[in-house]
């Protein structure tokens, strides 16, 4: 089972790309990111018509995640536990039947957190101390489940292309690194470094001062696996190439093979 995540920045402005890397690399399950669009304006048929089943948590011109199954989605629950007055759609979790078990998928778009010593850093942390709790309590099912999406969190400075230039970026900041490693010491995997040891693999891009062309990137998009999921990883990967297409998103899929 291949599962996928892909912040698409518009899902409308890239939806020719998406189509295509979905037919592509065939996942069977994908976490979207950013797709910028209500329930009701998702372009649903024409993901449909490519043999997937949907789960989608929208909201208008910002945020917006959505889960796509080429197995039966049994249970899909909108946003993040303990967010009361929290209107940003950036969580939505799914349990999928998939050969004869079940596995939880979420995806995750966590605020970016810019600037520092703001209220939008404050609600970064916060909502990642959500994100702990909660996954703490989806640790007691022993169960496998993947926490994928934008993380928007550079865990270690061999993600980025120069960690002096993101010393003063919330994506960069010690107390951001430390939640993300926080999920980690609950035991989970994440899945690309379980696979993967080389330094300077990026998913995320800007599309300013040719970050690109230099390959100045950074990795914010993670896999993360519960013991019951990583007992079952065969590979992980980033699909870089999706970058240099026409009208690109800044960030790239990146996908885990497990053995369903």
């Amino acid at each position: 089972m291949k599962v996928s995540s892909f912040n698409v920045n518009s899902l409308k402005a890239r939806l020719v790309n998406v189509k295509e890397w979905l037919k592509e690399a065939d996942p069977d399950i994908v976490c979207l990111q950013e797709t910028k669009c209500t329930d009701d304006t998702f372009p649903r048929g024409e993901i449909e018509d490519l043999g997937y089943n949907l789960a989608i948590h929208g909201q208008k011109t910002y945020n917006g995640v959505a889960i796509l199954s080429k197995y039966p989605i049994e249970d899909a629950t909108p946003g993040l536990p303990e967010g009361d007055g929290d209107d940003h759609a950036r969580y939505l979790e799914a349990v999928i039947s998939v050969n004869g078990s079940a596995v939880r998928i979420a995806s995750i778009y966590l605020p970016n957190g810019n600037p520092i010593g703001t209220e939008k850093f404050t609600y970064k942390l916060s909502w990642m101390e959500r994100l702990v709790r909660h996954a703490r309590n989806l640790l007691k099912y022993e169960e496998p489940f993947v926490l994928a999406g934008d993380y928007n969190v550079i865990p270690m400075p061999e993600d980025v292309y120069d960690p002096k230039a993101w010393e003063g970026d919330a994506l960069y900041q010690p107390e951001s690194r430390a939640k993300f490693r926080e999920l980690l010491n609950l035991g989970l995997t994440d899945a690309f470094r379980a696979c993967h040891t080389e330094p300077h693999r990026y998913t995320f891009w800007d599309y300013q001062a040719g970050r690109w062309q230099k390959d100045q990137g950074i990795r914010i998009d993670h896999l993360l696996l519960s013991p019951q999921a990583a007992d079952r990883l065969k590979a992980c990967d980033i699909d870089k190439d999706v970058r240099d297409r026409e009208k690109p998103s800044d960030h790239v899929p990146i996908w885990a093979e497990l053995d369903f």
